[in-house]
C-alpha cells in the first residue's frame, strides 16, 4: 500500500506548478488523471526530445499519471470533466478562477456533482485584491517577491531572475500540502472544501520571512533585509582550482576553522570574530578575508579539511558532475528507466521516504491522450460513443505505440 492508494486526482494543471504537485500525489499512489487540452500541455514541447511532445521537462514532472485530452470549451467536454469529478477525491487546477468559472467549472458547479471533492487551485494572485484577474508566471512572481532586487543588492549587478522555476516549484509544494491537509480534514468532517494557493502571496511569505528584518517592528528598526544573506561575498569560494561551498557558522565552526588555517587566536584577539552578533555585523569584511584564504588550497583539499574538522562543506556541482555525486549515487537518486516510446532515460527518485507506506513504483510518463479510451471506458462510454467523441474532436486519443516500442528519431523542439 502506498499512502494515497485509492485516492483519485483529476489533474487540470499544465506547465510546472500544478504538475509538480500532482507528480508527488502520483508518487504517493494516487490515481492522477491528467486532463490536457487537445494541443497538450505546453511543456511537452520544450527542450530536446526523441518524439514529438515528449520533452525532458514534461518527462520530469508527469510520471505515473494517465493522460486524457479533452476540449473543455464544448458542452460534451465539460460534461466528461464533471463525470470524472463525480467519483474523484481532488480536482487540481492552475488557471485563473475566473477562467474556471467561464468553463462552467467553478467550485459550486463541481461541488454540486460531488460535495466531498477537494477543489484545489494554485494561480497568480489572491482573488480579493486588485491583481486578481492578472496573468502570472514564475518570472513575474519572482520580481514581485523581491528576488531580482535581492540579487542586484547582493551582487552589485543588474537585477535578474533565479535561473530556475523557483516560484512554480515552491507554490507546487504549497498546494500539495494544502491538498493533503484538506484530505485529512475530510476524514474527520466527511466534507470537501475549496483550497486556494496564490503564487504572489506564497512567495512573498517565503522571501520576506528572511528579509522583513527590522520592518517587522513598529516603529521599524531598519530598512529590512538579512545582512548575511545579502553580503556581496556570500557565494561559493574560489579555490586554487575551482570553487567550493562552505558555511562557517557557529562559534565551534569558527574555532575549528581558524585553528586549522593557523589563526587559532583570532576569536580571542579580534572582536569582529568573537561572537555570532559581531561576525554578522562585520560579515562583509569577514567574507572578504575568507575569499583570500580559500585561494590557498584546492577544492578537494578544502572538502577533506572541512569534513575532518566537521564544518559544513559541499562541492559546487554543474549539471554533469551532480549526476556523478557519490551521495546521490549511493541513495539511488538518479535512476535509469526504460520508457515504452522514449527509450533509456535518466529519472529522479522522489526524495521522500516513508517506512510503512512507501512511494509507489513509477509508471511511464504518458503520451498525449494515451489513456483517453480507457478513461472513457471507465466512465461507462461504449466504443461507438468513444469513436464519435474522437471523430468530432471532443477528445483526442494517442496513436498506438510504434511496433515493439521503437523510439522515433531524435529531434529538438524550437519552442523555448
Amino acid at each position: 500500500m502506498s499512502p494515497l492508494s485509492g485516492i483519485r486526482i483529476v489533474d487540470l494543471t499544465a506547465i510546472l506548478m500544478g504538475p509538480y504537485a500532482t507528480q508527488f500525489l502520483a508518487d504517493y499512489g494516487a490515481d492522477v488523471v491528467k486532463v490536457e487540452s487537445m494541443q497538450g500541455d505546453l511543456v511537452r514541447d520544450i527542450g530536446p526530445m526523441r518524439s514529438p511532445q515528449m520533452g525532458p521537462i514534461f518527462l520530469n514532472v508527469n510520471r505515473s499519471k494517465r493522460s486524457i485530452a479533452v476540449d473543455l470549451k464544448t458542452p460534451e467536454g465539460r460534461g466528461l470533466l464533471l463525470d470524472l469529478c463525480r467519483d474523484a477525491d481532488v480536482l487540481v487546477y492552475n488557471i485563473r478562477p475566473a477562467a474556471m468559472a467561464r468553463l462552467g467549472l467553478s467550485y459550486e458547479e463541481v461541488a454540486s456533482v460531488n460535495p466531498r471533492i477537494i477543489y484545489a487551485g494554485c494561480y497568480g494572485y489572491g482573488q480579493d485584491g486588485p491583481y486578481a484577474a492578472n496573468p502570472a508566471y514564475d518570472d513575474l512572481i519572482q520580481g514581485g517577491a523581491c528576488l531580482p532586487y535581492l540579487y542586484a543588492t547582493a551582487s552589485g549587478q543588474e537585477p535578474r531572475y533565479v535561473p530556475a522555476a523557483l516560484a512554480d516549484r515552491i507554490v507546487g509544494l504549497t498546494i500539495l500540502s494544502g491538498i493533503l491537509a484538506a484530505l485529512v480534514a475530510r476524514n474527520t468532517t466527511g466534507e470537501g472544501q475549496r483550497v486556494d494557493v496564490p503564487m504572489f502571496e506564497t512567495m512573498v511569505n517565503v522571501i520576506m520571512s528572511d528579509h522583513l528584518g527590522g520592518l517587522t517592528f513598529e516603529e521599524p528598526l531598519d530598512d529590512g533585509g538579512y545582512h548575511r544573506q545579502m553580503a556581496r561575498d556570500r557565494r561559493p569560494y574560489k579555490t586554487s582550482d575551482g570553487y567550493v561551498c562552505a558555511l562557517i557558522y557557529t562559534d565551534k565552526h569558527w574555532r575549528r576553522f581558524l585553528d586549522a588555517v593557523g589563526y587559532g587566536d583570532r576569536m580571542d584577539t579580534d572582536p569582529r570574530y568573537a561572537t555570532f552578533t559581531a561576525r554578522t555585523a562585520n560579515i562583509d569584511t569577514i567574507y572578504a578575508e575568507l575569499t583570500e584564504i580559500f585561494l590557498s588550497r584546492t577544492s578537494a583539499e578544502w572538502v577533506d579539511l572541512f569534513n575532518e574538522i566537521d564544518v559544513p562543506v559541499m562541492w559546487m556541482h554543474d549539471f554533469r558532475s551532480v549526476l556523478e555525486d557519490e551521495h546521490l549515487q549511493a541513495v539511488g537518486f538518479f535512476r535509469k528507466i526504460d520508457h515504452p516510446t522514449e527509450g533509456r532515460l535518466t529519472s529522479m527518485a522522489n526524495p521522500v521516504k516513508l517506512s510503512a507506506t512507501p512511494v509507489a513504483e513509477p509508471r511511464p510518463v504518458p503520451r498525449l491522450g494515451e489513456q483517453t479510451v480507457e478513461i472513457l471506458q471507465s466512465l461507462g462510454r461504449s466504443q461507438d460513443e468513444i469513436d464519435s467523441l474522437i471523430d468530432r474532436k471532443i477528445v483526442r486519443a494517442a496513436a498506438p505505440e510504434p511496433s515493439g516500442g521503437a523510439v522515433a528519431p531524435a529531434r529538438h523542439a524550437n519552442r523555448q
